[in-house]
């Protein structure tokens, strides 16, 4: 059974789609891009969007009763790929700050635009033990 996951701790959709879906064992996240949750605003900066959504993410994550250490894989679409160094570092210190060992199987990609203007969307799938 499809599951729909909605959190009020992480921006809500901006079109017709679910923060996450969970089936089983399984968590699906939809693309995250770098929505505030409390102003609604986007901040210009890569590092700032990054951090905002990585904790979005995770909002979604334990509200649907998973852990950040269930995340297996992450996908990161960039519209400047030249800012993969310092979005790399952003994500590096989030999961190592969760005392991860093993970091999620990752893909990025450029994209030519993303929705709001944003730098950076993520989506990612968790699946619990």
């Amino acid at each position: 059974m499809l599951i729909p996951i909605l959190t009020k701790n992480a921006p809500l959709p901006i079109g017709p789609y679910s923060q996450a879906i969970k089936i089983g064992k399984l968590l699906i996240l939809s693309g995250q891009i770098p929505i505030n949750v409390k102003s609604g605003k986007i901040e210009k900066d890569i590092i700032k969007q990054t951090k905002t959504i990585l904790n979005n993410i995770l909002s979604i994550v334990k509200d649907a009763e998973f852990k950040v250490e269930n995340i297996a894989k992450i996908t990161i679409f960039l519209t400047d790929i030249n800012q993969l160094e310092i979005v790399n570092k952003v994500y590096e210190n989030f999961f190592s700050k969760h005392k991860l060992t093993t970091f999620p199987a990752r893909s990025c990609v450029q994209v030519s635009a993303l929705p709001k203007n944003a730098k950076i969307e993520i989506e990612a799938f968790a699946i619990s033990n």
